[in-house]
């Protein structure tokens, strides 16, 4: 059943303010600075006022890019009105964020749980790191409000979506909404696309530079973040593996140490490949990530492949190395679950 309860409610509007066009706050009429609207179980827009009785409550919460470190800082502060969960008439909640699309763990965070409150203030701050300029234009931040139950069935309360091409970079913004049951798929996928097509499973840093002096590329392999959990601890024992082809040879497998029990492994490892800097134009880096194993075969985690025959930041980074000689350049990169290949 698609049946939306209405609340009709007369208040003042502030006159800077206009509802979003995917807003289910719809003005009826308009009479001076009195507005009589219709209010479809929540107000998307922060600028509208949404009556907590008639909703599943409100969240207060603000978000921030930092281009230079690609990191998303959501700032959770607090949460007013939440719909009691408890037979106490109140609830234990907490909130958990997911970037979409993305089907993987590795793209949720979450905050505490505050316990016996319907107006928690978690004043938490959760960072997304390795976000790219092309994942900020793609990506929808979805927040969801759960009451946490001490045997394991944790219950929705309700739900909020940004899409984070309307944050500015360098620039904080604040919301203050109402929650909403659940926000249709097709809200935020792009026409004709599936969100889940293909898994994220984490974010690798790498750093490329050609050598002129040593006519050598150096691939260095600084860190990662959000990666796929493996074992059954809810961790992984991350290695990373980086292979130059075609027709390198033995010499273009590289391996970097194994990291115990993370999600989060820093490496700052460097390898080289003598070549020229015409050939490097020929060439693709196969880059992936490995759960290590004793005594059976590793698990994949997931990989992404550098090249002239690669497309957005992976073949920006590549053509930026080709470019810049003796220059560093460092870019993030989206670790997906295809095109893996043998760990050995």
């Amino acid at each position: 059943s698609h049946f939306l309860r209405l609340i009709i409610l007369q208040y003042s509007c502030p006159s800077n303010s206009q509802p979003s066009p995917h807003s289910p706050l719809a003005v009826i009429s308009t009479e001076a600075n009195m507005q009589l609207c219709v209010c479809l179980s929540a107000c998307r827009s922060n600028e509208w006022f949404c009556p907590l009785s008639a909703t599943l409550g409100s969240l207060e919460f603000s978000l921030l890019y930092e281009q230079e470190s690609s990191s998303l800082h959501c700032s959770i502060l607090k949460a007013k009105g939440l719909k009691p969960m408890d037979s106490n008439g109140l609830a234990d909640p907490y909130i958990k964020l997911h970037l979409l699309p993305g089907a993987s763990k590795s793209t949720k965070l979450r905050t505490k749980t505050l316990r016996n409150t319907r107006n928690p203030a978690w004043n938490e701050t959760l960072t997304y790191h390795g976000l790219t300029d092309e994942d900020m234009q793609r990506k929808t931040l979805r927040l969801s409000v759960c009451d946490e139950d001490k045997f394991g069935h944790n219950e929705f309360i309700g739900e909020t979506r940004v899409a984070l091409k309307k944050l500015k970079v360098n620039q904080k913004k604040n919301f203050n909404v109402c929650l909403e049951r659940v926000v249709p798929v097709g809200e935020i996928c792009a026409p004709g696309s599936n969100c889940y097509e293909v898994e994220e499973r984490g974010r690798i840093l790498m750093s490329l530079m050609y050598s002129t002096q040593q006519n050598r590329l150096l691939v260095g392999v600084v860190r990662c973040v959000h990666l796929a959990a493996m074992d059954a601890n809810g961790y992984s024992d991350p290695f990373v593996k980086i292979v130059l082809k075609p027709d390198m040879g033995k010499k273009a497998k590289c391996k970097t140490q194994i990291k115990k029990k993370t999600l989060n492994p820093e490496y700052n490892e460097e390898f080289s490949y003598d070549i020229k800097h015409s050939d490097l134009a020929k060439k693709q880096l196969d880059i992936s990530v490995w759960d290590y194993d004793i005594g059976k075969s590793n698990d994949y985690i997931g990989g992404c492949q550098l090249g002239i025959t690669a497309k957005g930041e992976r073949l920006k980074h590549w053509y930026e190395c080709l470019k810049n000689k003796d220059k560093k350049i460092e870019r993030w990169h989206t670790l997906y679950n295809e095109n893996h290949v043998n760990s050995d």
